[in-house]
């Protein structure tokens, strides 16, 4: 009964849901907290929260080198989404220090500029926070609140000679047609400096994986800030304003912090930073694909060990598993290289030589020589990097 509740008032809310026979609420095999749902364009996903809707990628898709747009993960903030886009009536505006406020169709996107495509990777900054230790309050995300995508659309740079951009702008900011629940609670804005904006890599996409955005991923156009966190991944992108003096909305100066000049956004309980400053390029990390943790593999028989690495743009250059709790490090095999900004698939090959529990380790190297610390927290639960544990059991 709690569980049939639970899904009419999700359904009831701004996205439907189901939970078909074939795929169960609860999914025994993670914890009987895990409650699976189907959204609008979705298929079956992990529920964070159902308002705002927030929904976790399973881990299975990871397997595959662009994640699927029907089990992408979906992070918003504020509850107040439209439940559908006119392409027809939908305006992109741009405003504020230009030459002249322009309002740009759908179709003015896909035939006054030439078409952009990157493949990038979209994590939240919260990504498995639930993993964090000490806990931290927040979205408790596991490892599915990213995706790899190749997204089509338009340079931002194009975008900002059209409209005129002045000299002297220092910042762009971005707002999507989300809105707040109360009056009292900060629209949600993003910002980046005007020279990042203007680098000829930050674009407005209208297609993930050669189709249309659903509308959970941001529909009708998505900002797309390749090798940053998705706090700069504004969905329904509606407005883009350019300013001559810095930025100073909430979600930039309030909210998405981190310390100030340290490495991996590390800090301890006992000692929290005073200096903060906005998040932004991702870390260097890995993490395991399959098998799941907990599951057990064949005693004297090769199993496959996959996952996954990735970092904020310098490249993936190694990534090492060790079996014997980091005191040696072997190499693992790396996938197709993408291109810099998207994940990096790697597979390794592991053989237990006695039944028993193993707990196998995995760290990432990039082009910078960055790697991963053995602990890594901070009071907001942002940018996990630590080096991640795979418990196994042979038979």
């Amino acid at each position: 009964m709690k569980q049939l509740v639970l899904c009419l008032a999700i359904a009831a809310g701004y996205f439907s849901c189901s939970a078909p026979s074939s795929t169960p609420i609860v999914n025994k095999a993670d914890s009987a907290a895990d409650i699976w749902v189907k959204a609008d364009g979705k298929d079956s996903m992990l529920l964070l929260t159902d308002r705002p809707p927030n929904l976790e990628t399973p881990l299975k898709y990871f397997l595959e080198d662009y994640t699927p747009n029907n089990v992408f993960f979906v992070r918003w903030h504020l509850s107040g989404l439209p439940s559908a886009v006119s392409e027809d009536t939908f305006r992109l505006r741009v405003v504020g220090n230009i030459t002249t406020d322009v309002a740009l169709s759908m179709n003015d996107l896909k035939t006054k500029f030439t078409p952009y495509t990157i493949t990038a990777l979209c994590q939240c900054s919260g990504n498995s926070r639930s993993f964090f230790d000490p806990r931290v309050p927040g979205g408790q995300w596991k490892n599915g609140a990213m995706g790899n995508a190749k997204w089509t659309g338009v340079k931002l740079k194009d975008i900002l000679a059209f409209a005129g951009a002045k000299p002297n702008s220092v910042e762009v900011s971005f707002d999507g047609l989300d809105v707040p629940p109360l009056p009292s609670t900060p629209d949600f804005v993003k910002s980046l400096k005007y020279d990042h904006a203007n680098d000829g890599e930050v674009m407005i996409a209208y297609e993930m994986n050669g189709e249309p955005l659903p509308l959970l991923n941001g529909y009708p156009l998505k900002l797309v800030v390749p090798g940053w966190y998705a706090t700069y991944w504004v969905g329904m992108l509606s407005k883009i304003e350019v300013h001559a003096e810095p930025f100073e909305g909430f979600w930039m100066k309030k909210a998405y912090m981190i310390p100030k000049g340290v490495e991996n956004g590390n800090e301890r309980p006992d000692s929290l930073a005073t200096i903060m400053e906005p998040i932004n390029v991702m870390d260097v990390r890995s993490i395991f694909v399959s098998p799941e943790p907990n599951q057990t593999i064949k005693t004297g028989e090769s199993s496959k060990i996959q996952g996954l690495a990735f970092d904020g743009g310098f490249g993936i250059t190694k990534v090492e598993l060790s079996e014997d709790n980091g005191k040696t490090w072997t190499l693992a095999t790396l996938g197709p290289d993408l291109g810099k900004y998207s994940w990096r698939r790697w597979h390794y090959n592991f053989t237990p030589k006695q039944n028993g529990d193993y707990s196998l380790q995995v760290r990432a190297t990039n082009a910078k020589g960055q790697t991963q610390p053995a602990h890594h927290w901070n009071r907001s639960g942002y940018m996990r990097n630590e080096i991640e544990q795979l418990p196994l059991t042979a038979k």
